[in-house]
């Protein structure tokens, strides 16, 4: 059987409409397609620490046990801050060899170096300044970044996605009513986009041992706490009815 040029151009069409029809979100009676929003702002009460501890040691050994010691001098003194084990991570170690580079000779070892990095989750953040100087007494190298959080994250997070769905409720109304129209049912529903964020930026400086600050008499460090704001949006397609 043969085909036409003009044959195969129609049958290429008649499938490339059903192809779109088939993947179009859209009813084809009346409608109303309506997008809606919300935030929710709150202050953070839990601060999640990242920290970082190093030694460097004549060997691998020497260097290992002096990072333990300074993790177990923190785990220690956790309970001042009402922190218990299970808020803290602490399970990774690296070591490494040192090595002196020069040229034409025979690259020589300096020293080992033991690393270890932890997560120390703080669930009252008005103690944040008093842990930070505990940590840092204890010889811990660096504060790598503290994320601020807060205990009813799951809650606001519904919340918001419920004051988004009575926007999107609203703004159909409204629109419906303004065209001598009525909302009908529901055809479809895409929770397009869901998130919490910082305002005012994000406290993830690097608080580097010094110690000058650990033997310092000045006053105490002020961090502003920034609000972490909730989100969402609902894209939303009801009938029409007239």
């Amino acid at each position: 059987m043969k085909f036409s040029t003009s044959t195969l151009l129609v049958t290429l069409l008649l499938s490339f409409c059903s192809f779109t029809f088939a993947n179009n979100s859209l009813p084809t009676h009346r409608h109303i397609s309506v997008t809606g929003t919300a935030e929710l702002m709150t202050m953070p009460d839990i601060a999640v620490l990242h920290l970082n501890v190093e030694s460097e040691q004549k060997t691998s050994l020497e260097a290992k046990k002096e990072v333990d010691l300074r993790v177990n001098n923190l785990l220690d003194g956790l309970v001042d801050f009402d922190i218990n084990e299970d808020n803290v991570s602490a399970s990774n170690i690296s070591t490494e060899i040192r090595r002196s580079y020069n040229r034409g000779e025979q690259d020589t070892i300096e020293g080992y170096i033991a690393r270890r990095t932890l997560k120390v989750t703080l669930n009252n953040i008005d103690k944040l300044n008093a842990f930070m100087d505990f940590v840092l007494s204890v010889k811990i190298n660096a504060i790598r970044n503290i994320e601020l959080t807060s205990s009813n994250q799951k809650q606001l997070q519904q919340e918001v996605n419920a004051l988004a769905v009575s926007n999107a409720k609203s703004k159909g109304k409204s629109l419906a009513n303004a065209f001598d129209a009525e909302l009908g049912a529901i055809y479809s529903i895409n929770a397009s986009s869901n998130q919490s964020y910082h305002r005012y930026g994000a406290n993830n400086e690097g608080y580097k041992m010094r110690s000058s600050m650990a033997d310092s008499a000045a006053k105490p460090g002020r961090y502003l706490q920034e609000n972490i704001v909730f989100s969402a949006t609902i894209d939303v397609v009801f009938d029409l009815e007239l």
